[in-house]
């Protein structure tokens, strides 16, 4: 029984989707039939989802590069925000996101909205990788790749709880960000930000006042 797999590949280097395209084509299964469609920008990727929904062929596998230019309206930025998108458009989808970033805010963030069925870091991958990654999802997802995993082990196994808007002031800080400014970033008080942040040496028992003491411990519990 043949299994017709309809396949968007979103990513804006044409090499690289040309990697993953032979990948799945030489790995895939003797009864899956591949029809894969690709977008180079979020513009391109709207037009094609909404384009197999009218037709009543939606997509089955999503592979969303975080990193894309932005879309002509300025309505999205990212990956990030197609993902979502696609996951209002496509709720059957399976989404597997593929990222260069391997900084633990922006994993725990991409893993809190859009929940993806694959999750691979473009560091960590190989076509080994990516065939067992497609599959996986496939017939039996989640599938994360290893600096995905570790981190999450490590959050897991961590004691620290800390909510989503210290976790942006850690990441922001760790961007380097000053505190005064950090205000403007999150809709809070500079009060509030000061507050949090007492909450957040405390919790690392970090004690010299220094940020970036702070973000060396939040680091090695796998926070920044």
């Amino acid at each position: 029984m043949t299994e017709k797999i309809k396949i968007l590949m979103i990513d804006d280097h044409p090499i690289i989707i040309e990697g993953y395209q032979n990948t799945l084509l030489f790995t895939k299964k003797d009864n899956q039939e591949l029809e894969i469609d690709i977008a180079n920008n979020c513009d391109e990727a709207i037009k094609l989802m909404n384009r197999s929904v009218q037709n009543e062929r939606p997509y089955n596998v999503l592979f969303v590069d975080i990193s894309l230019p932005p879309s002509a309206d300025g309505t999205m930025n990212s990956g990030e925000d197609l993902a979502e998108y696609a996951r209002k458009a496509l709720p059957n989808a399976k989404i597997i996101i593929l990222t260069m970033f391997n900084e633990s805010f922006r994993i725990h963030n991409i893993i809190k909205t859009i929940g993806p069925e694959g999750f691979l870091i473009k560091s960590d991958l190989t076509s080994s990788e990516l065939a067992s990654a497609f599959q996986a999802v496939l017939n039996n997802p989640p599938f994360y790749s290893g600096t995905v995993n570790s981190y999450i082990r490590k959050t897991i196994t961590s004691d620290v709880v800390i909510d989503d808007k210290n976790r942006k002031i850690l990441y922001l800080l760790s961007q380097g960000v000053k505190t005064k400014n950090l205000a403007s970033h999150l809709d809070i008080s500079l009060s509030a930000i000061e507050k949090r942040k007492k909450q957040l040496r405390d919790i690392f028992e970090v004690y010299d006042g220094q940020d970036e003491t702070l973000l060396n411990e939040a680091r090695k519990k796998g926070f920044v």
